[in-house]
């Protein structure tokens, strides 16, 4: 079948033939555009599956048979990634795919570079989850859960430390003190590790399994070894007395999910006999939950600004409290292990002149993280998304929250847990007491 011409006279029988000869070529032309677009789209195709980040060079010196496999690929924004880095990174992984000594696991790989994402943000609250982390991650932050019994932070140096061993646990019958350096769990190095949920999912376990703990105990300068049977510990965050002269003592070791129900009880129940005055002792109080600090803030404020938090771009989401509140005189407790949550409720407190703050600087944790749980493998990433900032507008991150009154404990207490401290030796208290009986009608 030919190509048609336009109809016209004999005598425009040769203008006719060029103008065929010129359709002719324009099609095929046409034609050779459409399979080379079709080619380059295949081969577009094909490498948004491609399973390595590709360079046009590393394409040149992979075998043909490669590219033919069904793969996937990861694209970078030229403007933001040196090629070299992406050729670094292909060549570690053909060198360890190929060379190894051993057969790797690619997948495993690929996850130790997730982590490499986050890890690079130079940022210890920002980390990847594997869908195993996730899962145990979630698991709701109450005062039930099966480990060994004690309450950690991480020191200014990123070590797991103890801030307390809570009665009847394991962990207090096998001799863990408040102040060991957590460096081993089932002798392996945790010191390398600075996310705290990661370390503290590895010493949890099933009750009746044991766990394998190795402490840097600094009065002793030496290493210890703990075998801890793990049992379901039940423990309570939230304690309080009538100390002397009316005075109501509240201690709040964590500030779990539904720890401002069992303050608003404590508080109301104090009231009830008759304070005068109130202490709240949040020492080695590593924080928690960010809602349940704001109401207890909105518990003891006037009505006005708790807490605001700031993102990259400058946004503010702020929290206030009503005009309802406890207005009695208040003593707060703090010490270089109250941190996050415990520094919201201290600098709030401070900016109103609502507490006398006593004891020594808090940790210096003001960032907020939040949870993105939509990855299809079950993982997560728990990353910073804000600076948070007291009322009158300090973020006190790697500062902390000056007291108002510094004293330190005394040397012979600091590796006791606060629950085994009697109240007429416990220095810090006593100071607490007085500060506090200065405003007492």
């Amino acid at each position: 079948m030919g190509f048609p011409c336009p109809e016209g006279s004999q005598r425009d029988l040769k203008l006719r033939k060029g103008c065929c000869m010129k359709n002719r070529a324009t099609l095929i032309r046409t034609i050779a555009i459409a399979l080379v677009c079709s080619a380059i789209s295949f081969i577009a195709g094909y490498f948004v599956s491609v399973g390595t980040l590709v360079s046009w060079d590393v394409m040149l010196t992979r075998p043909l048979t490669d590219w033919f496999k069904q793969q996937y690929a990861l694209f970078f924004d030229k403007s933001q990634v040196d090629i070299e880095n992406i050729e670094a990174f292909n060549r570690v992984k053909n060198l360890l795919n190929s060379r190894y000594y051993k057969p790797v696991d690619v997948n495993d790989l690929l996850e130790g570079a997730i982590r490499g994402l986050a890890a690079g943000t130079e940022d210890p609250y920002t980390v990847y989850y594997n869908p195993e982390e996730m899962r145990k991650f979630l698991e709701e932050a109450t005062g039930n859960y099966e480990g060994i019994g004690v309450l950690v932070g991480m020191d200014e140096n990123y070590i797991l430390t103890v801030g307390d061993v809570f009665p009847g646990t394991p962990a207090k019958e096998a001799g863990i003190q408040k102040g060991d350096k957590i460096v081993k769990v089932d002798d392996e190095d945790v010191t390398v590790i600075r996310d705290i949920d990661l370390i503290v999912k590895k010493i949890k376990g099933p009750p009746g399994t044991v766990v394998k703990i190795t402490v840097y105990r600094e009065e002793i300068r030496d290493y210890i070894d703990f075998q801890v049977t793990r049992q379901a510990i039940n423990v309570s965050y939230i304690s309080s007395k009538i100390l002397e002269d009316g005075i109501g003592y509240i201690r709040i070791k964590q500030f779990d999910n539904d720890i401002s129900e069992d303050f608003r009880n404590h508080l109301n129940s104090l009231l009830a006999r008759g304070i005068k005055g109130l202490v709240i002792d949040v020492r080695d109080n590593p924080g928690g939950d960010y809602r349940e600090v704001v109401r207890i803030c909105d518990m003891l404020l006037p009505k006005g600004l708790i807490v605001y938090v700031e993102d990259r771009a400058g946004q503010r989401k702020e929290e206030f409290s009503d005009e309802n509140y406890v207005d009695i005189p208040i003593s707060l407790l703090v010490n270089e292990n109250s941190a996050s949550a415990s520094e919201i409720l201290s600098g709030a407190l401070k900016d109103y002149n609502r507490a006398t703050l006593v004891g020594t600087r808090t940790y210096g944790k003001g960032l907020v993280q939040q949870i993105d749980m939509h990855f299809t493998n079950g993982g997560g990433l728990k990353y910073t998304i804000a600076r948070y900032f007291t009322p009158s507008g300090v973020c006190i991150h790697e500062v902390g929250v000056e007291p108002d009154v510094e004293v330190a404990l005394d040397e012979a207490l600091r590796n006791k847990s606060l629950d085994d401290i009697p109240h007429d030796k416990d220095n810090q208290l006593q100071v607490a007491l007085a500060e506090l009986r200065k405003k007492m009608p």
